[in-house]
């Protein structure tokens, strides 16, 4: 019973404990770090420091931290390739963790004490461990901790004296982080910013960065999660009661011929039921116990991979949660318990000592004689046979294996289709070497810090010419990118414009086909959800005055830069934009090309102009909410078969020892331990096979059901390849996982079965 109880609490503990992580995830991490309503940067050179600390008196400001000194510096890791500078972060210096406002929190590690020291934000940071030394120019730098500002103030963190030095000689720029009296609505955001400047010079406000912004895109990442952790939780909410409600009844059911002693000795039914109800509460109150502690112990991996996700700091299971699934295991517990026992304890004495033993094989004798004209050794008939025996206790474990087969075969479409999503979510990749070139944008662009002089941009053109001329090249793609503005979607869209064979490169159709020249063009799907339009529609995109028509041919998914996007040619982005030139070329070499000879050649011709070239594989990144999500959908699906495993142990625990009589005649008759063992994973085999096949068709049904939720929940449709993702023979071996729960939740009582002895065996009657 204590263990019955401890893997159905874990399991309904963590899945709704992961639910309600993915709740409002940003709005309890803002609360619990005082988050700023308002960051604001400023120009050193137009307003002092006293200056801008006075702005914490502003009317409309409740608190307010800073001024902090920030920059933004590249910061090289050690697993990047050579010639590769690393990503542009903005740096804070902040000698104090948590002031008034945006008190950040802590994953690992501590905060920056000293020179030669750096803090990382879990985004920035990836995969960097502490200790890992990264370089800022030429000076090297200490990760000493990994924290989160909810309100994303900063990609890094160092004491004030270290990010002078490597400021120095630039014009300082400085951040103030407020908290508002009113901050609801953007208006109030833009009130706090307009008196915010009001009280500092002309032009000494440089940017801003409100906080509802970034709720927007913690929520709508937070409500991808919800669909498929909401499903898990009603499987195993179900499987958890499904399991309590057969181990517990089945085991007063099989103490019925003892409540028979117990009536005969004087015990009135009402005290019957509270024997019994105290037999299986008592040892389930540890097994919650234990269930929670170990649900939150694997919650703790899971949310702090959710919480870094999601960008909120550290997330945990809720207490309510703690104490409401254990109290309501203990209430199923007891009332289960308490309805057999009472059935029970209303029985005659005499009647009640004449039932609970193993039925008459009566029931099955047809069946048996059916079977035993079938080319099968014996055992193997009587385990075929003995599902007919019991069929409610049939059905039960019948229900077990399919709500595993279902838990097995919906984590492997999900994890499926997240891998097809993964390869399809961003074209960063394609082919085997990238190059980017100049400031047009693009994955690894490259952005002068404050004050620092711009590098001369490379001459595109030869930058084309060198990549089409270099040897090793078999073919390429230049991709450029601009702002356009689209009919019915508000703020600017991005214009991605293709030049050359960009095939390899194409987005992942949804509905249509991709663009094959001028007048096309291909819209993301959630853009195209934004336009209010549909595929053979005319859609006109307007820049600076200048305007072009062009006749949508394709959905395509994509999710990079927000699903805002349109695809076309590039002949047709230089007619909106003149002079656009491709910002990256994705080039595919000749077979036995050395790609880092390739990688190291372009880079040593235009390094010093800001062309930068890396190997295909090194510029995709893995996307951490789809990690995220692939080692929640394992975890829980172990954690799902498991419970039905020990539903399946269970029911066999208690038939093998309703039959022990019966195997003890087999015995004394020549059953070997081997036959023996035969006949009890066939009897429990033959109904895991049978109930694996609609298990596995549930399981797939509800694939493509909450599959595209996911996909709603985050703006856009789904290819069908993303949907579709069991083919026969995956569904074939994923209908056989019933047979594998089965047999494995069986091998403990037939293993027990086979060593029983004859004499004792025939003594239980």
């Amino acid at each position: 019973m204590a263990l019955t109880a401890l893997i159905s609490v874990a399991a309904a503990v963590l899945a709704i404990g992961l639910i309600e992580t993915s709740r409002a995830p940003f709005d309890r991490a803002f609360g619990r770090q005082q988050g700023a309503h308002l960051t604001a940067e400023f120009d050193g050179s137009k307003a002092t420091e006293a200056q801008l600390r006075a702005t914490a008196d502003t009317a409309g400001v409740a608190a307010a931290a800073g001024p902090y000194r920030v920059a933004s510096v590249r910061v090289r890791m050690p697993q990047m390739p050579a010639g590769d500078e690393g990503p542009a972060l903005t740096v804070a210096g902040r000698a104090d963790r948590a002031p008034d406002v945006d008190r950040v929190d802590l994953a690992k590690g501590r905060w920056a004490k000293a020179a030669g020291e750096i803090v990382l934000d879990q985004d920035a940071a990836a995969v960097v461990p502490i200790g890992t030394k990264v370089r800022a120019g030429d000076v090297e730098l200490e990760v000493v901790g990994i924290a989160k500002s909810a309100g994303r103030s900063a990609d890094a963190w160092m004491v004030p004296a270290q990010l002078a030095e490597l400021d120095q000689g630039r014009a300082p720029a400085y951040q103030m982080l407020y908290r508002l009296d009113d901050a609801g609505s953007r208006a109030d955001i833009s009130r706090g910013r307009a008196a915010v400047a009001g009280a500092l010079p002309a032009k000494a406000v440089t940017g801003t960065q409100s906080y509802l912004t970034v709720k927007q895109d913690v929520d709508s990442e937070a409500a991808v999660y919800v669909p498929f952790l909401t499903a898990f939780a009603v499987i195993g909410l179900g499987l958890s009661v499904l399991v309590v409600a057969v181990v517990v009844s089945g085991a007063v059911t099989a103490a019925t011929r003892r409540i028979g002693v117990l009536k005969a000795l004087g015990f009135t039914p009402v005290q019957v039921g509270r024997a019994y109800v105290a037999q299986a509460v008592l040892p389930a109150v540890v097994g919650v116990v234990l269930g929670a502690v170990t649900a939150n112990l694997l919650g703790a991996l899971l949310t702090d991979e959710v919480a870094a996700t999601y960008g909120v700091g550290t997330a945990l299971i809720p207490l309510w949660v703690d104490l409401a699934v254990p109290a309501a295991v203990l209430a199923l517990i007891a009332v289960t318990a308490l309805v057999p026992a009472l059935r029970a304890g209303r029985l005659r004495s005499t009647q009640a000592l004449t039932v609970g033993r193993a039925p008459s094989p009566g029931r099955a004798l047809l069946v048996r004689r059916l079977l035993g004209r079938l080319p099968v050794s014996r055992p193997v008939g009587l385990g075929l046979a003995h599902p007919f025996a019991r069929p409610a206790r049939t059905a039960t474990l019948a229900a077990a294996v399919a709500f595993g087969a279902l838990a097995v075969t919906f984590a492997v479409g999900l994890n499926s289709s997240l891998a097809a999503i993964q390869a399809d979510r961003q074209r960063t990749s394609a082919g085997d070497v990238l190059v980017q070139s100049g400031p047009g944008g693009g994955p690894g662009e490259h952005v002068p810090a404050p004050g620092a002089e711009p590098q001369k941009p490379a001459d595109p053109a030869k930058v084309a010419a060198a990549v089409r001329k270099a040897p090793g090249t078999k073919s390429y793609f230049g991709i450029a990118r601009t702002e356009v503005r689209v009919p019915g979607a508000t703020g600017r869209t991005t214009a991605i414009g293709y030049a050359g064979d960009a095939r390899s490169g194409a987005y992942r159709m949804i509905d249509g086909r991709w663009f094959r020249g001028e007048g096309e063009v291909v819209v993301a799907s959630r853009l195209l959800q934004a336009m209010d339009a549909e595929v053979g529609d005319t859609v006109t995109l307007t820049d600076k005055g200048r305007t072009v028509e062009l006749r949508i041919v394709g959905e395509a998914f994509v999710l990079d830069d927000d699903g805002m996007a349109v695809v076309m040619d590039q002949a047709d982005q230089r007619r909106l934009t003149p002079g656009t030139r491709s910002s990256e070329y994705h080039v595919t070499l000749r077979s036995g090309s050395d790609a880092d000879a390739y990688v190291a050649a372009i880079n040593d011709r235009f390094g010093s102009q800001g062309v930068h070239a890396v190997k295909g594989d090194s510029a995709g990144i893995r996307s951490s909410s789809i990690i995220a999500m692939q080692a929640m959908i394992s975890l829980l699906a172990a954690m799902l078969v498991a419970v039905a495993c020990l539903g399946v142990l269970n029911t066999v625990v208690l038939d093998t020892r309703e039959r022990l009589h019966d195997l003890g005649v087999f015995k004394a008759l020549g059953m070997s331990p081997r036959q023996t063992v035969s006949m009890v994973l066939v009897s429990v085999a033959a109904v895991g096979l049978v109930a694996g096949a609609p298990g596995t068709l549930l399981g797939v049904a509800l694939h493509h059901w909450v599959t595209p939720e996911m996909g709603a929940t985050a703006g856009t449709r789904l290819p069908d390849a993303t949907i579709d993702v069991y083919d026969a023979s995956l569904l074939a071996l994923l209908a056989a996982g019933g047979l594998v729960i089965a047999t494995l939740g069986a091998l403990l009582p037939a293993s027990w079965a086979a060593k029983s002895g004859t004499a004792k065996a025939l003594r239980t009657e």
